[in-house]
């Protein structure tokens, strides 16, 4: 029994480390047919290879993922390092990859070194997390969403409470009364009180004083009413596409210019053409897990890509325009009247004046909103508040050397240099 005994322990062992050194071989065989550093192989990937490809979906190359299991590494360093010399040498593997992905040449990198292959490959090797599951807009997954106490039961409990204390109320004074009677106690009865309405109008100084007060109150809520006629500030319509300044325009850093650009050298700030968005959005026919938010998830803005791609007539799966088209009729947010008079190059390219000063922080916008009132008074104020930027402007170097002059100042506003005038702005 001593024997078998030890026979069993010995048997286990031997497994044990047969597994562990099976475990290990197989893990190093992945590695060294790898090869390379997967986290130096995504910064790689992300500035060399991310213009044209994506590791599970076709952009204007093929999907990458797994590429290091298709074909051999030594083809693979020829191929990145230069695609065109390949097919022009007649290679047979080059020519049927050429053709298949619609004859679009590829850009060659002959910077690159095989490490630098090697970490890329790496990096396109690596198994995808998986994805988190999609929930729909305005459902919450939090597990504690539940315990919180709903404002109808608070109310219902207050209302309760109320109730509890008027029927108390009318008992007290029911035994109050039957007690008095008891103690031959007379309960006098009420007096007839007359009515409210009746003592108002028999007072001719409490009713002048009450006309008076009602007319002020009601000329002046009038009068504020009257004044909002035409001030849209915080407006912020749906548009039929979803925009987001907050991830273009903060998040990545986009230049309000870029899309808005004839805002440097026109009187109207444009509105962008969809060709202006198929420059990134191309390529790019998703957003990251990391940008949805519990307000608006991963698949309502690539649903929202959608609707660009259907606008324009784009298929990502070809990577080709098909023709059809859809006309995207965006609802027009900030309005000035017909007889004011107003030019974004004048404030933006002369002025220097940034976008945000009256379109407030757009960085910071899911929805696009009017900021500012826009009203008269609102640029008359900005006018004799802000400072004109003159150094190394030439625009303003001869007007500025004589009203610094007239004025006696070094610095001149807006108002000093004739903004305040009622034909800059009416003519």
């Amino acid at each position: 029994m001593k024997k078998v005994g030890n026979h069993k322990s010995f048997s286990k062992i031997f497994f044990s480390l047969a597994f562990m050194l099976t475990f290990s071989l197989s893990v190093f065989s992945q590695d060294a047919a790898v090869g390379g550093d997967p986290a130096k192989g995504k910064a790689l990937f992300n500035s060399q290879c991310a213009a044209c490809h994506k590791l599970d979906g076709k952009a204007t190359g093929p999907a990458l993922r797994g590429v290091a299991d298709k074909y051999e590494k030594e083809w693979l360093y020829k191929w990145i390092k230069n695609s065109a010399d390949l097919i022009k040498s007649g290679d047979a593997l080059a020519v049927k990859v050429f053709e298949e992905n619609g004859k679009v040449p590829m850009t060659a990198f002959p910077q690159l070194s095989n490490a630098d292959i090697d970490d890329i490959l790496a990096y396109t090797s690596e198994v995808p997390a998986e994805k988190p599951v999609v929930v729909a807009d305005g459902a919450s997954t939090s597990s504690d969403s539940g315990t919180g106490i709903s404002n109808n039961v608070i109310l219902g409990a207050l209302a309760l409470v109320l109730g509890m204390l008027v029927v108390m109320l009318f008992l007290v004074n029911n035994v109050l009364t039957k007690i008095a009677k008891a103690n031959g106690i007379e309960v006098e009865p009420k007096e007839k009180a007359v009515p409210i309405w009746v003592a108002f109008a028999r007072n001719h100084f409490l009713v002048l004083v009450s006309a008076i007060a009602f007319l002020l109150v009601a000329a002046y809520f009038a009068y504020g009413w009257m004044m909002q006629i035409g001030v849209d500030q915080g407006y912020a319509p749906v548009q039929p596409i979803h925009y987001s300044h907050k991830i273009h325009a903060g998040d990545n850093g986009i230049d309000c210019k870029y899309c808005h650009s004839a805002a440097r050298v026109s009187k109207h700030s444009n509105i962008p053409s969809l060709n202006v968005c198929m420059n990134c959005h191309k390529n790019i026919n998703e957003v990251a897990e990391t940008t949805a938010t519990p307000e608006y998830s991963k698949a309502f803005y690539d649903g929202e890509i959608q609707k660009l791609y259907d606008a324009v007539g784009w298929d990502p799966a070809t990577q080709s325009y098909t023709g059809k088209t859809q006309p995207v009729k965006w609802v027009r947010i900030h309005n000035l009247p017909d007889h004011v008079y107003f030019s974004h190059a004048q404030h933006v390219t002369v002025a220097g004046v940034d976008c945000q000063k009256c379109h407030g922080p757009v960085e910071e916008m899911e929805i696009m909103q009017q900021h500012a009132p826009l009203t008269m008074g609102w640029c008359i104020n900005c006018h004799r508040e802000t400072n004109v930027k003159v150094e190394d402007n030439e625009y303003y170097k001869k007007i500025h050397e004589e009203l610094s002059k007239k004025y006696g100042v070094k610095q001149l506003t807006a108002a000093q240099m004739g903004g305040l005038e009622c034909g800059k702005c009416h003519y």
